[in-house]
């Protein structure tokens, strides 16, 4: 039975038209990015009603949350990529031992993590961008996230190796289910029993646990490909390798992130806590459009992966110039969008002058930079499906790292507040300019098919 559904699978990611393909794909995991930055979101605003210095702490601890889907996605990436390729290949043994050797692996880096963190609580929030006041909040609100830092880490690793296996549905339903409790437990934990950050805390790490709980049990169940099994674990070193070197982009991707957020909280904690706030708003509500687009990139990214391994270099082709054009399509419209209600967006959550003054400029600066932001995903996701690590390494640094980085310095030393609003947008523009050419030479040099 299951050798059928592996043959049903692989005739499904090889011949299916790729259109359909990636928008069956892209639908389920753009669902589950779309509820979980909405859960996101829904933090942000039971928080924000506890006062300014609550809602500055759910930008700071986002950093550190960024940090564990960081690990998350370097081994459920770097395992997922692989596993996507031995499937189009036909080998499900090595798809289950890539499978095992990221799950263990995630946990007991995740765990040494976490107890370093607790240790080293309050020097660590500090340098996330925590000011005094804070610093209390963010301390009650992050020790729950740590103590469930362990199932958080595999839970991410578990829906990148579902996405990868063409199963987005499982993964969906595993992401979603948690998200929703947590949306349902925030309001009850911090209002109806008092409990203010410290339910956040509380209904978050439940919330992970629960979706940990859901989504090993498809493994366990033998719903997946690759068998998530102990008798596959073995320390396999070229395996773990080859996890590390794919999923090292996503960790680099995501590292970078928690760095550029951690700069971002850091330069707007010069203007108060008004500023950390209304910065920690934007990020949420510009994400949240950009998961949209993230989610058909998910979409993409097994069909990508499958049919590389399979010699199918015209799928490939195919499959990257719609994702592409139904990325932008639909950033674009969102975009246009959030422009025009950017003073209703930034006011749901705080209606302090100080927070809007500051919030309406720099979403509305973001939004235009997320005309920009396709490309660069789409070509990263590229490379890493396709096993170019080079390539994958260099492209997921751009954004976040070494253009942010120097852009916020430059423009925080020159212009401001205004230098920090404007910041991610630069980044993006400039990011578009490099990716570019990179992506038409990798693409026009993919060799023809192979006969299968």
């Amino acid at each position: 039975m299951e050798r059928k559904e592996g043959s049903a699978q692989f005739e499904r990611m090889t011949k299916e038209p790729v259109g359909r393909l990636v928008f069956t794909l892209g639908i389920p995991t753009t669902i589950s990015m779309l509820v979980t930055n909405i859960y996101n979101i829904a933090d942000t605003y039971f928080v924000s009603r506890i006062g300014i210095s609550a809602s500055g702490a759910v930008g700071i601890v986002f950093s550190f949350m960024s940090v564990l889907q960081a690990i998350g996605f370097m081994f459920g990436q770097g395992a997922g990529s692989n596993i996507s390729r031995h499937l189009g290949a036909k080998d499900e043994k090595s798809a289950g031992e890539y499978s095992t050797i990221a799950f263990v692996s995630a946990f007991v880096v995740s765990v040494v993590i976490g107890i370093l963190c607790l240790i080293f609580l309050k020097p660590f929030l500090r340098l996330l961008g925590s000011t005094e006041t804070i610093l209390p909040y963010a301390a009650t609100y992050v020790s729950y996230i740590i103590i469930a830092s362990p199932f958080t880490v595999c839970g991410f690793v578990m829906n990148n190796i579902l996405r990868f296996e063409g199963k987005a549905n499982l993964a969906m339903i595993g992401l979603v289910s948690g998200a929703i409790l947590n949306i349902i437990g925030d309001p009850i934990l911090i209002f109806y029993f008092d409990l203010g950050i410290a339910g956040a805390g509380i209904s978050t790490a439940v919330s992970q646990i629960i979706s940990f709980l859901i989504l090993i049990s498809f493994f366990l169940r033998g719903k997946t490909s690759s068998k998530l099994k102990i008798a596959n674990f073995r320390l396999d070193f070229s395996k773990l390798k080859d996890i590390i070197t794919i999923g090292f982009p996503s960790m680099a991707r995501q590292g970078l992130q928690s760095i550029s957020t951690m700069l971002l909280n850091n330069y707007a904690a010069f203007y108060g806590d008004s500023a950390v706030a209304a910065m920690s708003i934007v990020s949420r509500i510009t994400f949240l459009i950009f998961a949209v687009g993230l989610g058909i990139g998910q979409g993409y990214q097994p069909v990508c992966g499958f049919n590389y391994g399979a010699g199918k270099y015209s799928r490939v082709k195919k499959a990257f110039k719609f994702t592409l054009c139904l990325g932008e399509t639909l950033l674009g419209a969102f975009a246009l969008i959030c422009l025009v209600i950017a003073p209703y967006a930034v006011g749901l959550f705080r209606k302090d002058p100080e927070v809007l003054e500051i919030g309406i400029l720099a979403l509305r600066l973001q939004c235009i930079g997320l005309f920009f932001q396709p490309l660069g995903v789409m070509a990263n996701m590229t490379f890493q499906s396709c096993g170019k690590a080079t390539l994958a390494v260099i492209s997921s640094m751009l954004r976040s790292g070494l253009f942010f980085i120097p852009v916020i310095v430059i423009g925080a030393g020159f212009f401001g507040i205004t230098g920090v609003q404007c910041a991610q947008p630069v980044s993006d523009i400039l990011t578009f300019i490099v990716v570019l050419p990179m992506t038409i030479h990798f693409m026009n040099n993919l060799p023809k098919d192979t006969d299968s």
